[in-house]
């Protein structure tokens, strides 16, 4: 691990203000991502502001909604009884991810802003350009199990990993941010991430030093709601694919380099046609590797089944 310098942020103001006037800053919250890429000397911040004791991790109700907290534990999110009654595709997102331990851990925030596990972005030995701007990406042309069928371009074809990222596009969720510049920002956590271009090393449309402060989710859509995951196995494992369901809206995970949302396949459900044929429109533009070919079927299946989950046919 490199050396950095380290401070403890005492009020929101002071930690933007530092990450902005500080070259090479970083944010730090639960740090079960940063913390290991930095082990790795994948991530080489000069400074770290820590966040994780900033008055951030209230769960409010907010306009008929909620207003998560950025520093809100994916722990206390999952289990708040407001969002296991009235958001249970969240709950349900939340618990599929990483492990207890983890979760107990891991904050909003962070979750939304964790880099992707593909296997060549790990493996410094190998060319990646979102390590490493211009090196190349081993992917295109090494194991492509992992890698993304929609929204990929030629320099990158990694996932990102969050499950809770693909419940909140769902439910059309807002994000709530500080600039350096002292202005608040909302807009929807759907313009979050980035697709991947020329530029994968850009994940996000942040400002440099912007910090996330909290998740605005809108009063619970009508019609049922529920998340499905497929995974090697299950615990501590990313979505080959996974679908969330929040009344009539869909996303996608492990599909793409950002939460999918599916608003083909929403369009063609509403009008009337199976699941099969509205995922069918979605995936049209797929473009998949040999490896990655068995992601279409399987995400088609997965959706068949959550839709009926959500329409209350468990059969």
């Amino acid at each position: 691990m490199k050396p950095f310098t380290y401070e403890r942020a005492t009020d929101v103001d002071g930690a933007v203000r530092a990450v902005a006037e500080t070259p090479g800053a970083r944010f730090l919250a639960g740090g079960t991502n940063l913390l290991d890429l930095m082990k790795l000397e994948i991530e080489q911040p000069r400074h770290l502001v820590d966040v994780s004791r900033l008055p951030l991790s209230q769960v409010e109700d907010a306009d008929g909604g909620l207003r998560i907290g950025a520093m809100a534990t994916n722990s206390q999110v999952a289990g708040d009884r407001r969002v296991r009654e009235r958001y249970p595709v969240l709950t349900q997102a939340i618990v599929s991810g990483a492990s207890g331990q983890l979760r107990n851990k891991a904050t909003t925030a962070g979750n939304l802003l964790q880099r992707t596990r593909c296997p060549y972005f790990y493996d410094t030995s190998k060319p990646c350009n979102k390590r490493q701007p211009g090196a190349g990406c081993a992917a295109m042309e090494g194991v492509s199990r992992e890698t993304a069928i929609l929204g990929a371009s030629t320099a990158c074809i990694a996932v990102h990993p969050s499950d809770m990222a693909v419940a909140m596009v769902a439910l059309d969720a807002e994000v709530e941010t500080l600039t350096p510049a002292g202005d608040a920002r909302r807009f929807p956590l759907m313009q979050l991430h980035r697709l991947p271009g020329d530029t994968p090393h850009l994940e996000t449309h942040l400002i440099p030093g912007e910090l996330i402060t909290a998740v605005v989710l809108p009063p619970p859509p009508e019609g049922g709601q529920i998340y499905r995951k497929a995974r090697d196995r299950a615990s501590y494992a990313t979505a080959h694919a996974s679908v969330a369901i929040a009344g009539g809206r869909v996303a996608l995970g492990g599909v793409a380099h950002k939460p999918w949302r599916a608003a083909a396949a929403e369009a063609a459900l509403a009008s009337g046609a199976a699941p099969a044929e509205a995922m069918a429109e979605e995936l049209k533009d797929a473009a998949v590797s040999a490896e990655s070919a068995f992601k279409a079927p399987l995400v088609t299946r997965l959706f068949a089944a959550a839709v009926r989950e959500a329409a209350g046919d468990l059969a």
